[in-house]
């Protein structure tokens, strides 16, 4: 019987390896949200997306550099609309009614990654979205989020190659100046962004791609890709890898470009080390019919020794397993 290839494998370079005593930061749109939030389930040190989902390169620079320089946003820093105080730099989900509230949540998360970045940042991982940025008529700055204010408030147009380029070549020397063993993955986001149809989604895309290839080039020993996009559109090209929306990658599509991450930048130890703290995560979400009972005091017994064994075989996993478990 003839074998069939059912699919066109993307082929991944070799990519930086990456263990549970790093530690790690994420940026980007929602795949970056998506790999921290796995990420995280299997008990790596990793910060994810401390300005919220950021979808374009600019306000993602921008929001490095203020991590880097430690900027201190002020009540000048934020305005109201639709009774909450919102950031233009930051997503909605730090937006609140408070002013207070709202810097409060602001600044907490800048002081802890700008401590990451000025102590031991291993790994930067970074998802663009798209090329398109909005630049508010207001100050000409471009914003991380529009918030739903109207359109007119805004100028929308896509930025070139060069733009991205220049920006992030003086942005990664820096990077690299605070942090010398660090590695920088950058990937481009599988979900379309089909606003302007699919030609535009795909000069938007290509923008990207040529903008991390220029980069790579510039920092070969710093810098890699890992091809998301194109795991997507060329492995997973049937509709059944996409939610209901015909858009958005479905839970299956999001875990086979895990796997194929996992298989790409993580050692079979780490493999073990993931998933032993996925199946104890998972045995923690379990809610009891009768959580007074004898058996669920033994189910609970057994899981604290699992947490334990594991904290003995690994100490530097300790603290972090269990605050992010228990």
């Amino acid at each position: 019987m003839m074998n069939v290839d059912l699919i066109t494998p993307v082929n991944i370079p070799e990519m930086p390896q990456i263990n549970h005593q790093q530690q790690l930061l994420l940026m980007g749109s929602c795949f970056a949200e998506n790999m921290g939030k796995w990420l995280a389930d299997g008990c790596f040190g990793a910060l994810m997306n401390p300005y919220g989902i950021l979808y374009n390169p600019v306000s993602i620079a921008t929001a490095l550099s203020e991590i880097i320089s430690h900027k201190i946003y002020t009540n000048d820093d934020l305005f109201l609309f639709r009774e909450l105080w919102h950031s233009k730099m930051h997503h909605g989900s730090f937006s609140t009614s408070s002013e207070a509230e709202t810097l409060q949540q602001i600044n907490s998360a800048i002081d802890e990654t700008s401590s990451m970045i000025h102590g031991k940042l291993d790994r930067l991982l970074i998802t663009f979205g798209t090329s398109y940025i909005y630049k508010d008529k207001e100050n000409d700055k471009v914003v991380g989020n529009c918030h739903k204010r109207p359109e007119s408030d805004f100028i929308r147009y896509r930025i070139s190659v060069n733009d991205i380029v220049d920006i992030y070549i003086p942005l990664i020397k820096q990077l690299i100046g605070l942090n010398p063993g660090l590695k920088i993955i950058f990937t481009v986001s599988p979900i379309r962004h089909l606003r302007d149809g699919l030609i535009e989604n795909q000069r938007s895309k290509a923008t990207l791609l040529l903008a991390v290839s220029q980069l790579q080039d510039a920092f070969p020993a710093f810098v890699s890709y890992f091809p998301s996009y194109e795991i997507m559109m060329d492995e997973l090209r049937d509709y059944r890898f996409y939610a209901d929306d015909l858009n958005h990658p479905s839970n299956l599509a999001i875990q086979y470009l895990q796997n194929r991450f996992s298989a790409s930048c993580f050692s079979d130890e780490t493999r073990r080390i993931m998933q032993a703290c996925q199946k104890i995560k998972k045995s923690l979400q379990h809610r009891p019919l009768y959580p007074d009972s004898a058996e669920y005091k033994c189910f609970l017994e057994k899981l604290i020794l699992k947490i334990n064994q594991l904290g003995e075989k690994y100490p530097y996993l300790e603290s972090r397993f269990k605050a992010s478990l228990l």
